[in-house]
């Protein structure tokens, strides 16, 4: 009578007011043994009752992590992947079950990626392939499940997924093109993100199977971790199987539309492919670049801020982007009109440390050129003040590369630009950062070539401003001090 009583068991455990008395008579002690038969009706109505009880009770649910349940549910996904019942009853389960640490420490001890992969490629229908993927979502939170689900390909069934419906206009497939998308960030970043989950829409999804949406959150990485390894593992990995065109191939459909979740998901994930430097190299053969650039059409702020972060990215270390992107008038003009964006200080922001990275990490004459005829020294001048020290050390260090590079051309927009008395302002003021004073000197060095800016130099006074930091309590100030102002007097 046994697999009819767990029959009987799942019906009645459906009533909420039935779940405590269940609960109360240590029914899921009994039930989960019942999980190592190898008869299927039992195992399916003995999951349904256990599922249904422990449902919303995180309690109970640790409850059966301790009593090993992970073990049976992954056995059972393993030995009957080509059940459906089972499989939907199992996946259940584990869905309601992988927020949980210790559930996931148990998962990273058995082959549930493998597992779980396998029913990501053979899913055929949207609701399967929800469950499937936040299930996935949440295992990708655990560092050592992340690096299982690489390596079991789950990129690979991703770009499939990601190539199948790219094409799609259909609600529904853009629910899963953006959970595609969301999942592969989380592979990236490390997995920090959270669904966005409320009791009553949690309860619909259970006994409808009604779609949900998976919110990316910000993230930081520590790029001499384990976890960033990893990433840059995974990272290049997805280039390498095509992610990235498929990515672009998603946004140039979607860059007009008015529902920015899916820009929002390929946009983060395809800045994050674009940080390890042997991605930029083959992003560039592959004439990336060009293909974002020309979604930088879209009118839509969120999307306009992610593609200037990517091909700030993309600039960062790479004289072959920084070229490229420096040499296109279009692109610079664009750049520029941001800069003036006084509506959005996001956008303001990027476009202004996007010209800052493409006069740092070009080597060219011609770049140079090219920005000052759009006019966009003035802006990196004024980046120089800015209330962010890294926003100003950006400026700075690209300016001082800019000017080694090619002086002459600047030299009139510095003039006009009160560059020499904006430098003056940051190393008198008591609130500069040692750095920037630091940087300030090394850009002051630079203009000390230009017999004008070197005369405006002398007339703004520095060289007190440099008596006084050759006294500062920062030894590498008081030796670069020293040295600047040496190189005023003619002494070097």
């Amino acid at each position: 009578c046994a697999v009819k009583a767990a029959q009987v068991l799942s019906e009645i455990a459906k009533n909420e007011e039935m779940k405590k008395p269940c609960i109360e008579a240590d029914l899921i002690l009994t039930l989960i043994p019942l999980l190592e038969s190898t008869d299927q009706e039992m195992l399916l109505h003995a999951g349904r009752a256990i599922g249904r009880i422990c449902y919303d009770n995180r309690d109970l649910q640790e409850e059966l992590v301790k009593a090993g349940v992970i073990t049976s549910l992954v056995r059972i996904l393993t030995d009957y992947a080509e059940s459906e019942p089972l499989v939907h009853v199992d996946l259940l389960a584990l869905c309601n079950l992988a927020d949980l640490d210790t559930a996931k420490e148990a998962l990273s001890k058995t082959k549930v990626a493998e597992q779980l992969v396998k029913q990501l490629r053979r899913a055929e229908n949207h609701e399967r392939l929800e469950i499937v993927f936040e299930v996935l979502q949440a295992l990708a939170e655990n560092d050592a499940l992340k690096v299982q689900l690489v390596e079991a390909g789950v990129q690979e069934v991703l770009s499939e997924i990601l190539l199948r419906l790219q094409g799609s206009s259909q609600a529904e497939d853009t629910c899963i093109v953006k959970a595609a998308s969301d999942l592969i960030v989380s592979l990236l970043l490390g997995g920090n993100f959270k669904k966005k989950k409320k009791k009553k829409k949690k309860k619909k999804k259970k006994k409808r199977g009604d779609t949900y949406s998976i919110t990316p959150m910000r993230n930081s990485q520590d790029k001499g971790s384990l976890r960033s390894r990893f990433t840059y593992g995974n990272c290049e990995r997805m280039v390498q199987v095509g992610v990235i065109h498929q990515l672009l191939d998603l946004l140039e459909k979607h860059v007009e539309s008015a529902d920015v979740s899916v820009q929002h998901a390929a946009l983060s994930a395809l800045r994050n492919l674009a940080i390890p430097a042997v991605n930029k190299v083959q992003i560039l053969e592959e004439r990336v670049v060009e293909r974002i650039q020309a979604l930088l059409r879209s009118e839509m702020p969120p999307a306009q801020f992610k593609l200037l972060g990517t091909l700030r990215m993309l600039a960062d270390g790479q004289a072959d982007a920084a070229e490229i992107l420096g040499q296109d008038p279009m692109l610079l003009n664009r750049l520029v009109q941001w800069c003036d964006a006084n509506d959005n200080a996001g956008i303001r922001g990027e476009a202004h440390r996007l010209l800052a990275s493409i006069l740092q990490h070009n080597r060219s004459q011609e770049v140079v050129k090219a920005i000052q005829e759009a006019q966009g020294v003035k802006y990196l001048v004024s980046m120089t003040t800015s209330e962010h020290v890294t926003l100003q050390n950006e400026a700075l260090n690209a300016l001082t590369i800019a000017s080694a590079i090619n002086l002459e051309t600047l030299e009139e927009s510095f003039k006009e630009s009160r560059l020499v008395q904006s430098l003056h302002k940051l190393l008198q003021d008591a609130r500069t950062s040692p750095e920037v004073i630091y940087n300030s000197m090394g850009l002051l060095r630079s203009l000390l070539k230009s017999g004008d800016l070197r005369q405006e130099i002398e007339e703004e006074k520095i060289k007190e401003t440099l008596e006084q930091l050759c006294k500062h309590s920062n030894a590498n100030l008081v030796k670069r001090a020293v040295t600047t102002l040496q190189i005023l007097n003619g002494e070097l």
